[in-house]
């Protein structure tokens, strides 16, 4: 009797800024494997010492603004998100990968600036949704948001705190927990 095919793995990390949530997602996706994932993720930028914004990094190594200090647009503290470059890269990026049914969609980060984008908004919709066959792993802001809300009482979704505690171990237990899910056999 065929065993059904297990659920592809859901996890959002969430936790303090600067807690290291990229820096696992970054690690846990070398161990998985570049070529079985697709997505972005957001990376600091600074000079002189200061972080004067954020950068988008698609995985296959594009990467444009995000958001600068003083910059026009929507405004996150003192903040202005460049919603053309993100949806550019990270949105679309994302779209192809749930097109062309990537293993694993990588989001990082569905915060306060990714949720100015309408585009991303919708397409949070399909990548969440139950039609999706891909593996999900990305990070959620911490606090309260109506779109972040929504997903987090979704089935099957596991949401996890990164903390000093556990920050080391994650990349690891993720590339173990994604690893058994794509090279599980056929049924």
């Amino acid at each position: 009797m065929p065993h059904p095919t297990p659920a592809p793995p859901r996890i959002l990390l969430t936790g303090r800024p600067g807690c290291g949530k990229t820096t696992v997602i970054r690690r846990a996706v070398e161990l998985i494997g570049l070529d079985r994932c697709a997505g972005f993720y957001t990376e600091e930028v600074r000079a002189g010492g200061r972080r004067i914004g954020f950068d988008v990094v698609t995985l296959d190594g594009r990467r444009g603004p995000l958001a600068r200090a003083g910059a026009a647009g929507p405004r996150v503290s003192r903040y202005g998100v460049d919603l053309a470059s993100f949806e550019e890269l990270g949105v679309v990026t994302l779209e192809r990968g749930l097109r062309e049914g990537a293993a694993v969609l990588v989001v990082d980060e569905i915060g306060k600036m990714e949720l100015f984008s309408r585009r991303f908004i919708a397409l949070l919709e399909r990548v969440f949704g139950e039609a999706c066959g891909s593996a999900i792993l990305g990070t959620v802001m911490a606090g309260r948001y109506p779109t972040v809300d929504r997903l987090r009482r979704q089935r099957g979704l596991r949401v996890v705190e990164v903390t000093p505690a556990n920050r080391d171990g994650l990349p690891r237990e993720l590339g173990r927990i994604y690893g058994e899910f794509l090279d599980e056999p056929p049924a």
